[in-house]
């Protein structure tokens, strides 16, 4: 019995939450990665994992085992990179991303990325709602927003602003709002998928907005607003053309919120292969050159 194989299995099956999972990260199929794991369970006389539909869970006993199988299994691959620390990066890297950001600022970037890591294939996952990385095969998530998840660690890549605009046509015909409250009486072009859900933030306030169109694309928004339809609310790069072609007009400047982080997402205890730390720091010196991405006015 290989019992280095059983742990290995049995962590990556806590860390990506399903035998599944587990199988494609370890190139197994997910009936040998279940059989492994209850193989070590039997070895061990003890269950360590709870079963359901939906996914796996620790028993305590499984709490106390994993803790210390990831010390070990850490400590072997920290004492391989030691020796073989000119081994170059490979493997299939899968990242969760959304979807206009990465479009814009991320695929630019992606074939000088792979030309300087032949040996890396990168799986681009566009999802502009929340993906959860403890439950989804990918290893990283690009977000917009603050951490939330105790169990992720992020690495800040950029921060944006996000503001209020309307086209020349719509102020002409509805006017413009003076404080943020008076968004209650206009046509606003409602995103979706945005965080807050029809509720803008302010600086000082949060107000629910209303309009007579919805839309789970900011192109599509950004279009529409361009069109007159409504204000729209968002990143300023998104509306950066129409502000400085003069088509669009920046609202209630006095009442922009704080900066939105950007940030790549990992889980806290997955070990980081080489592929996954390179990544981050290559986009991580992408962003940082662009003057959108670091400030409030930029863009």
């Amino acid at each position: 019995m290989d019992r280095f194989l059983l742990m290995t299995c049995f962590a990556r099956a806590v860390e990506t939450g399903s035998f599944s999972a587990a199988g494609r990260d370890l190139g197994l199929s997910q009936p040998n990665v279940s059989r492994y794991v209850a193989a070590l369970e039997e070895h061990l006389q003890v269950r360590l994992l709870h079963r359901s539909t939906r996914k796996l869970g620790l028993t305590p006993e499984g709490e106390r085992y994993y803790a210390e199988v990831r010390r070990i299994l850490t400590a072997v691959t920290e004492t391989e990179l030691a020796i073989r620390d000119n081994v170059a990066p490979s493997g299939l890297l899968r990242v969760a991303c959304p979807t206009l950001l990465t479009q814009t600022f991320v695929l630019p970037h992606v074939p000088e990325f792979l030309a300087l890591y032949p040996a890396v294939a990168l799986d681009l996952q566009f999802n502009d709602g929340y993906v959860d990385l403890l439950d989804e095969s990918a290893e990283l998530a690009i977000r917009i927003g603050h951490l939330e998840d105790s169990a992720l660690r992020a690495l800040r890549i950029g921060e944006f602003e996000r503001v209020c605009v309307a086209s020349e046509a719509y102020i002409a015909k509805h006017g413009c709002p003076d404080k943020p409250d008076d968004l209650r009486d206009h046509q606003c072009v409602l995103y979706t998928l945005l965080s807050s859900g029809t509720t803008w933030r302010f600086r000082g306030a949060e107000v629910p907005v209303t309009g007579r169109v919805s839309v789970n694309s900011p192109e599509a928004a950004r279009e529409l607003v361009a069109a007159g339809l409504g204000i729209g609310y968002g990143p300023r790069w998104l509306f950066a053309a129409g502000i400085r072609d003069g088509s669009l007009r920046v609202l209630l400047r006095e009442h922009v919120p704080p900066p939105v982080p950007i940030q790549i997402l990992y889980v806290a205890n997955r070990l980081m292969p080489r592929r996954v730390r390179v990544f981050m720091d290559f986009i991580a010196a992408k962003f940082a050159a662009v003057a959108a991405l670091n400030g409030p006015g930029a863009g």
